[in-house]
């Protein structure tokens, strides 16, 4: 599918939101589910079914979505909070470009679990992630995590309201530093896990080379952002 208008884009994205979302509720039966032997069979012939049907029309990998806007980010298949995506949280983001910072909201489900009960500790690596970049994207300083430390603080439980809060430090030239941290909303005080992360934009020139297989034009991660 090549390029579509802003108004077909926004149709679009409506369909792969509703997809999504039955998605995500699919991924938590399957993870969830105890039925009997045979209702898993019936339910494997129907996730074939579904996979054929939406392969009839596939992207490559290097492919930028549609829906998606690379020159300002905006991923509908992310990980973190892609509402395409049937393996994100997802996560909600609240945008503060004026003050470099912004704060997600988001309840980590069963799939993404690790210790029983507890949110995977690569997740909680990720959500940090998204805020951190993001807190400097926001802000005008697009670039890639160069370097990330995490501490975790306490156990993160599945299932709790969430929030992360990214905050950029720092700009200097390409590189920008920002920290986040996590708590669950009903106790802001307390971190659970927290995060400071060195963004590095790359050039105009080094990002059409690694991004030229897209064949798109992609600021979101440059000095030009």
């Amino acid at each position: 599918m090549g390029e579509l208008t802003p108004g077909e884009r926004e149709v679009r994205r409506g369909a792969v939101g509703e997809l999504g979302e039955a998605l995500r509720d699919l991924v938590d039966a399957a993870v969830r589910t105890e039925v009997p032997l045979d209702r898993l069979t019936e339910a494997t012939g129907a996730a074939r079914e579904l996979t054929a049907l939406l392969s009839a029309d596939l992207r490559e990998v290097h492919e930028i979505a549609s829906v998606d806007d690379p020159e300002t980010g905006e991923r509908w298949y992310s990980p973190v909070y892609g509402p395409g995506s049937p393996v994100a949280p997802p996560m909600v983001v609240e945008d503060f470009p004026d003050e470099g910072r912004c704060v997600g909201r988001v309840t980590v489900p069963k799939k993404l679990e690790g210790p029983p009960g507890l949110v995977h500790g690569g997740v909680v690596a990720t959500l940090l992630d998204h805020v951190l970049a993001r807190s400097a994207r926001g802000a005008g300083h697009g670039g890639l995590t160069a370097t990330l430390t995490v501490t975790y603080r306490r156990p993160v439980h599945l299932g709790v309201p969430l929030v992360v809060i990214g905050q950029l430090v720092s700009v200097e030239g390409r590189r920008a530093t920002a920290t986040a941290r996590l708590v669950a909303a009903d106790d802001p005080d307390t971190t659970l896990a927290e995060g400071e992360a060195l963004l590095v934009a790359l050039r105009a020139e080094r990002a059409s080379e690694v991004f030229a297989r897209t064949g798109r034009d992609v600021g979101a991660w440059t000095s030009r952002s």
